[in-house]
């Protein structure tokens, strides 16, 4: 079979069939060829035609069944894949095939999987509405802060940061991607003191308060750490689901901790970033709710990541649109954001979404305390129509943010 023998716009996909939505520009073949070379490379074929090709194994040669510009759809029978394994399928679709000299530019733009294939992996365990329950919090955004400087800090002082975030009024407090258990912080020490924190902090507060330890290492390592944070009474934990990898992420899964699953999405700009070429975050995300996380980073339009308003609303799609009866994940706004940035961000994403803010909390001229009651005093404002302006009158912590943030 030759490269134009896998593409057949007749073809009718089947309700059972795996469909990649691609951009393609090809190097040196027409259209038609590079697009039957996607669909060929990645199922039955290769770049030249085999004498080892049974007529029972042309019958599962993937389709191009839809060619538009640069953007060609690919149906592939759900029997090139195996069940419940992740890498499997995303070795078949998005694999080799990005590294064809014949093309220039490739990019998996989107991804469905028929309903066999979904029910396979046991997806979200708690959603939008596990964690309001969890929280106790119904109807307003989750507010969050990251501990920063994102590393350094020795466990005391750790703890104390995320306590004083817990008391200024985040619901949130999380280590960054890359506070593991390095030695001026080694893992057990800060999960037991930061809950004792949390502990303290509600009962100050009389709020729920959770913290989202970073669990991310060799798989068997991550289940260890899993269970330690469920043995001392946590509730959350969260994982850099693209550096440890999706297997990694489907164990944790798989063992049913009972823990809510926080996903960082780390090193994925070196996927999405390029329009062009790679992968993009609405895959990303379909993927990580398919296996199983319950709230996952998305952009934020405003702050300091790239993403576009297109983009974001893609990545939130994919978390809430109905999949085969999938829980909801709730999104999370995370990169640069301050309290000034409160109404557009809940004009953007509504109410059902964690905004998560670093800098903008502990920047805070009068501290962490301070910086986590304007963001709070921020979303208060934005939930009762009153403008920041108006409200930071006779709340001096939103005032204070309003003149450091411009």
């Amino acid at each position: 079979m030759k490269y134009v023998d896998f593409v057949d716009q007749s073809y009718k996909p089947k309700t059972t069939d795996v469909i990649c939505d691609f951009y393609v520009e090809p190097d040196g073949l027409s259209l038609t060829e590079a697009a039957g070379g996607v669909a060929a490379e990645s199922s039955v074929g290769t770049w030249t035609e085999l004498t080892t090709i049974k007529p029972y194994v042309e019958k599962l040669a993937a389709r191009v069944f839809s060619i538009d510009g640069n953007n060609i759809r690919v149906a592939y029978s759900i029997e090139l894949f195996e069940h419940g394994n992740m890498p499997n399928i995303l070795s078949s679709v998005a694999g080799n095939v990005f590294g064809l000299r014949a093309l220039k530019n490739l990019r998996l733009n989107d991804i469905h999987l028929p309903r066999e294939l979904v029910q396979s992996f046991k997806g979200p365990k708690y959603g939008v509405t596990g964690i309001r329950k969890l929280l106790g919090v119904k109807d307003r955004p989750l507010v969050g802060t990251i501990i920063k400087p994102k590393l350094g800090l020795k466990t005391n002082d750790h703890t104390k940061v995320a306590y004083d975030a817990w008391v200024g009024g985040c619901d949130i407090v999380k280590d960054d991607e890359n506070l593991s258990s390095q030695r001026f912080n080694p893992f057990d020490d800060r999960v037991v003191a930061t809950l004792e924190m949390r502990d303290r902090a509600e009962e100050e507060t009389g709020e729920k308060k959770v913290y989202m330890v970073n669990i991310t290492s060799e798989t068997k390592e991550m289940i260890k750490r899993a269970q330690f944070v469920q043995d001392h009474g946590g509730k959350y934990l969260m994982i850099d689901i693209l550096t440890c990898g999706f297997s990694a992420l489907q164990t944790i899964r798989e063992q049913d901790f009972g823990l809510v699953i926080h996903a960082h999405r780390a090193g994925h700009a070196a996927f999405t970033k390029n329009p062009k070429h790679g992968i993009s975050m609405k895959v990303i995300a379909k993927v990580a709710r398919i296996i199983g996380v319950d709230q996952l980073h998305v952009g934020t339009v405003v702050g300091k990541m790239s993403e576009t308003q297109e983009e974001v609303s893609e990545n939130c799609e994919a978390l809430r649109t109905e999949l085969d009866g999938l829980r909801n994940v709730l999104p999370v706004a995370s990169g640069g954001l301050y309290p000034g940035l409160v109404p557009a961000l809940m004009s953007f994403f509504g109410n059902d979404f964690v905004i998560q803010a670093g800098g903008g909390i502990h920047g805070h001229t009068e501290g962490t305390v301070s910086g986590a009651m304007a963001m709070r005093q921020a979303v208060d404002a934005t939930l009762h129509g009153v403008s920041l302006t108006e409200y930071a009158e006779t709340h001096k912590e939103l005032q204070e943010a309003l003149e450091i943030w411009k």
